[in-house]
């Protein structure tokens, strides 16, 4: 079955208040400007209004409209004032009126299949609700909490293979052997940044960064500047 739109497209707007559909466009934005000052869910205020969409013109190309929903008409009405204020009005109370007509006509008249109609809608919402929600799971990344215990764990591996804050190769190449373990780490997990690791992946990175070990080239290093430090305490 074919549904009306639940909303008028800016470029209704124009034809019923005759005027360029840049211009609408422009009012539009105004409003919106107005609407988002000084407002912190700037995105759920302007959508009880406007809503972002597009068109394809005479040529094919897709060109930037705004849907309008009942209290976006009535928003824009204020405006408007005068004969024009009025026949806008008019027609769009109209046109609203006649969207809420088609679809009462298209709700089934049987009990039955209007519940079973309710339920199957009932069930797609949070089917997609559920998808959004593993979507989430799946790329929120680490809480602060996390990030500092990674932190913190890494910095005691790094210590571990070192030989400790006392040992020679920690003054020596501490600071290489920590840029070795991250970017190891980042590699390993593919990301630009460990602070952006996926929460899901936090099991994982714990046990990479306990099995880590340095390069071999960098592990002989280490053994090298240790042992030059034994042998002068000796």
């Amino acid at each position: 079955m074919n549904q009306l739109p639940r909303n008028i497209s800016s470029l209704e707007v124009a034809e019923m208040v005759g005027r360029r559909h840049d211009q609408v466009l422009r009012d539009i934005r105004t409003i919106v400007n107005h609407l988002t000052e000084g407002n912190d869910h700037k995105s759920v205020v302007v959508e009880k209004y406007f809503l972002q969409s597009d068109y394809k013109d005479k040529k094919g190309e897709f060109r930037e409209c705004v849907l309008l929903t009942k209290k976006g008409c009535e928003l824009y009405s204020t405006r408007m004032t005068g004969e024009k204020g009025t026949q806008f009005a008019v027609q769009y109370i109209e046109r609203f009126n006649e969207m809420e007509q088609h679809i009462q006509h298209q709700l089934p008249s049987d009990p039955v299949e209007l519940a079973l109609q309710t339920s199957l809608k009932n069930y797609q919402e949070i089917k997609m609700i559920k998808g959004d929600v593993e979507y989430l799971k799946d790329h929120m990344r680490i809480d602060g909490a996390q990030e500092f215990a990674l932190n913190a764990q890494g910095k005691a591996k790094v210590l571990e293979v070192l030989g400790g804050y006392d040992s020679a190769a920690y003054n020596a190449v501490a600071r290489k052997a920590f840029a070795e373990l991250w970017r190891d780490f980042k590699r390993h997990f593919q990301l630009p940044r460990y602070s952006e690791l996926p929460k899901t992946k936090f099991d994982d990175a714990v046990y990479f960064i306990s099995k880590w070990r340095p390069s071999t080239s960098l592990e002989i290093e280490i053994e090298s500047y240790n042992k030059q430090q034994l042998q002068l305490v000796k």
